[in-house]
C-alpha cells in the first residue's frame, strides 16, 4: 500500500536529510484535504527543529527526496507548513486493475487465534423489545460484523433476563387480572402481552404507594410496604425455592415472550450464536461469590446480604446476595463472564449496553479481578448513548416507549408511501415492491441509527431517515441500484485490462482514491469499534460516484476501452457499497 510506504520512506528521508531518528507516528499522513491538490499530507513542524530550515523549506526538502526514492510519487506542493504529496495515475490504475473484481474486497480472511465474545440485546422478559433495544441490537450485530471483517473469530451472544423481581411483577399482575388470557385469546404478540401486564402492575404499585402516602407514610416508606411489590417480592423467593406452581407460570409466560421476541430479531435481520439465560447463569454466580466468602474476598453483614468493599478503589461498597439469598444483577454477570471465559477463552468480552450502566461493568471488571480471575481485564464495556425521540425520553413501566415492531412497521409504510410518490415501483410487481418497501424503510432504521458514533445521544426522527437525499440508507441504496442498472445496461464489455488504459480524469481519479481508502476504514471501524465510520465512509463514496456519473459519460462513451473501464470503475464502486453496507447489516436492491 502506498500509505505505508511513504511513511517508511519519510522516516528514511529524516534519518538521511537530518541524522535523526524518528518513530512511525511521527510519520504518520493524513488524506489531503479536498480544496488542496494531492493525495497525502505531512505536516514538518516536528522536524523542524532537526533541520533547522523553515516549515516550507523542510516540506520542500522532504518532498523532493520522496519524488527522487518513490516512483509512484509524481510531485508535490507545500502549504505552509504542509507538505502535499501527488501520487501517480500509474499507481492508481494499477492499483485499480488489481482490485477491481475483488468481491470480498476490504475484508480480511479469518486469522486463527482466540475469539471475541460481543453481547448484545439482553432483553427483560417483561417488556417487548423497544426503540433502544434496536441501538443496542443493530450495534452489537454491527460490531460482530466489523471484528469479522477484520479477521476475528466472534461468538455473538445474548443474555436474556428472565429472571428477578420485574418478570415477577408481570407475572403477578397476569395472575390477578389476567383471567387466564392468551397471545392468541388477545391477539397480541407475547412479548406485548407480558409487557402490558407489568405496566398494570406498576399503575396499580403506584395507586397503591399514593394511598399509603396520604395515610401518613413517607414515600420512600410506601413504596417498600405496598403490598404488591412484597406479593411480588415473595413471589421471587418462591421462584427461588422452586415453587412449583411459580415455576410453571414463569416457563408459560416467558415462552410467550420468547416466540414475540423471535419474530422481533428476524425483522430486524439480527441473531446469535448462543443464548444464555439469567435463570442458569446466577446459580453459577452464587457459588463465585460463596467462593469469594471463603476467600475473605467479600463480607456479609449482620443481616445475611453479602458485600464487596470496593471504597479503597474509589467507588463504594456494592450488594452482591440480598439478605433473603436472592441474587441481583451483578451476580449473574459474576457467573455469566465466567461460563464464556470457561466456553470460548477469548481475548475480550465486549458487552453492548447503554451508557447508563458504566458504574456498573466498572464494578464488574473490578470484582472480578479481586476474585483473582487473570482474565477480568478481558472485559470491555461498549458504552453507547441514548435514543431520544422529539418528545422526550422513554419509560418503560409507564408505557412510553417505542415498541421495536411498531417502529419498524412504520418504517416499512412510511418507505412505500415516500417510493410510490417519486414512482420508483411504478412498473415492479407487487411482491417485489413489498420486498423493495421493508428493505429501504429497514436500511433507513438501520443507516439513521448507526451513523451516529456510539458514544453520543442520538436523536431519531423516523421521517428524516427516509429520504432519497442526503446522509441516509435509501441515498445509498439507490446509488447501488443505479449502479446495477448501468451493469445490467452495459451487458458483456470486454475487459479494459486487455487494451490500452486511459487517462485518468480528474473524477475518475477522486472515485478510485475513495476506493482504495475503504480496506484503511474497515480495520480502523473494527479496532475502533465503530460503525459510524463504515457508515459516514459509504455516503462520502456513494455522493463521490453520483458526481461521477452526472458529469462523465459510461455507456454513451465512444472510446472502446474507456468505455469498459468506466463501466468497470462502477462496478467496484457497488462491490464496495455492497460490502460497506453489510457491516451494517443492510440489504441493497438490484433496482428501484
Amino acid at each position: 500500500m502506498i500509505g505505508k510506504l511513504l511513511e517508511i520512506t519519510i522516516i528514511q528521508a529524516v534519518q538521511e536529510l537530518y541524522n535523526q531518528t524518528i518513530e512511525p507516528a511521527q510519520a504518520s499522513i493524513q488524506k489531503t484535504r479536498k480544496d488542496f491538490e494531492g493525495d497525502f499530507t505531512l505536516a514538518v513542524f516536528p522536524f523542524v527543529r532537526f533541520s533547522r530550515l523553515s516549515p516550507e523549506d523542510t516540506a520542500n526538502s522532504i518532498g523532493e527526496y520522496l519524488v527522487t526514492h518513490i516512483e509512484m510519487v509524481s510531485g508535490f506542493n507545500v502549504i505552509k507548513g504542509f507538505l502535499n504529496i501527488v501520487v501517480s495515475d500509474q499507481y492508481w490504475l494499477n492499483y485499480f486493475i488489481q482490485h477491481h473484481a475483488e468481491e470480498s474486497f476490504g475484508f480480511v480472511y479469518q486469522v486463527d487465534g482466540p475469539s471475541i465474545v460481543v453481547e448484545y440485546s439482553s432483553p427483560n422478559t417483561n417488556k417487548p423489545l423497544h426503540l433502544g433495544h434496536i441501538r443496542n441490537n443493530l450495534l452489537g450485530f454491527s460490531v460482530a460484523r466489523l471484528l469479522a471483517a477484520i479477521g476475528k473469530t466472534v461468538k455473538k451472544v445474548n443474555l436474556v433476563n428472565d429472571r428477578g423481581i420485574h418478570i415477577c411483577k408481570s407475572m403477578l399482575a397476569w395472575q390477578r387480572w389476567g383471567g387466564g388470557e392468551t397471545p392468541e385469546s388477545a391477539g397480541l404478540k407475547g412479548d406485548h402481552l407480558v409487557g402490558k401486564w407489568y405496566v398494570t402492575f406498576d399503575k396499580n404499585y403506584r395507586e397503591q404507594v399514593a394511598g399509603l402516602m396520604q395515610k401518613g407514610m413517607k414515600q420512600e416508606d410506601a413504596e417498600k410496604e405496598a403490598p404488591l411489590i412484597k406479593e411480588a417480592q415473595e413471589m421471587l423467593r418462591k421462584w427461588e425455592a422452586h415453587d412449583i406452581d411459580v415455576i410453571n407460570l414463569w416457563k408459560m409466560m416467558n415462552s410467550w415472550v420468547y416466540a414475540g421476541f423471535d419474530v422481533t430479531y428476524k425483522t430486524m435481520g439480527i441473531g446469535f450464536d448462543k443464548t444464555y439465560y439469567e435463570s442458569e447463569t446466577y446459580l453459577f454466580g452464587k457459588r463465585i461469590v460463596e467462593e469469594g466468602l471463603q476467600n475473605s474476598v467479600l463480607d456479609k453483614d449482620p443481616d445475611g446480604s453479602v458485600w464487596i468493599d470496593l471504597t479503597a478503589d474509589g467507588l463504594d461498597r456494592k450488594l452482591l446476595l440480598r439478605a433473603d439469598g436472592t441474587s441481583v444483577y451483578m451476580t449473574q454477570d459474576l457467573g455469566t463472564a465466567q461460563m464464556r471465559y470457561d466456553e470460548f477463552h477469548p481475548e475480550q468480552l465486549i458487552y453492548v449496553v447503554g451508557n447508563e450502566q458504566n458504574y456498573h461493568f466498572d464494578v464488574l471488571k473490578l470484582v472480578l479481578q479481586k476474585l483473582g480471575r487473570p482474565w477480568a481485564d478481558s472485559v470491555f464495556h461498549l458504552s453507547y448513548g441514548m435514543v431520544e425521540l422529539p418528545e422526550g425520553k422513554m419509560k418503560s413501566r409507564e408505557g412510553k416507549v417505542v415498541d421495536a415492531d411498531n417502529l419498524m412497521e412504520e418504517m416499512f409504510q412510511t418507505a412505500r408511501t415516500m417510493t410510490q410518490e417519486l414512482g420508483k415501483t411504478d412498473d415492479f410487481p407487487e411482491e417485489e415492491a413489498e420486498s423493495l418497501f421493508r428493505m429501504i424503510g429497514l436500511g433507513a432504521l438501520k443507516y439513521f441509527i448507526l451513523k451516529v458514533d456510539p458514544k453520543k445521544n442520538m436523536l431519531f426522527n423516523p421521517r428524516e431517515s427516509i429520504d432519497f437525499n442526503g446522509n441516509t440508507g435509501p441515498f445509498v441504496q439507490y446509488t447501488y441500484a443505479r449502479i446495477r442498472s448501468v451493469l445490467r445496461k452495459a451487458g458483456s464489455t470486454e475487459n479494459f485490462t486487455d487494451q490500452k488504459l486511459p487517462i485518468l480524469l480528474p473524477k475518475e481519479r477522486s472515485l478510485i482514491r475513495i476506493l482504495y481508502e475503504f480496506p484503511a476504514t474497515v480495520q480502523l471501524a473494527g479496532d475502533s469499534l465503530s460503525p459510524a465510520l463504515i457508515a459516514n465512509y459509504v455516503f462520502e463514496l456513494s455522493k463521490e460516484f453520483n458526481q461521477f456519473y452526472h458529469d462523465i459519460t459510461i455507456l454513451n462513451e465512444p472510446d472502446q476501452a474507456v468505455r469498459a473501464f468506466r463501466i468497470s470503475l462502477a462496478g467496484m464502486t457497488g462491490i464496495v457499497i455492497r460490502n460497506a453496507m453489510s457491516l451494517l447489516g443492510i440489504d441493497v436492491p438490484e433496482r428501484m
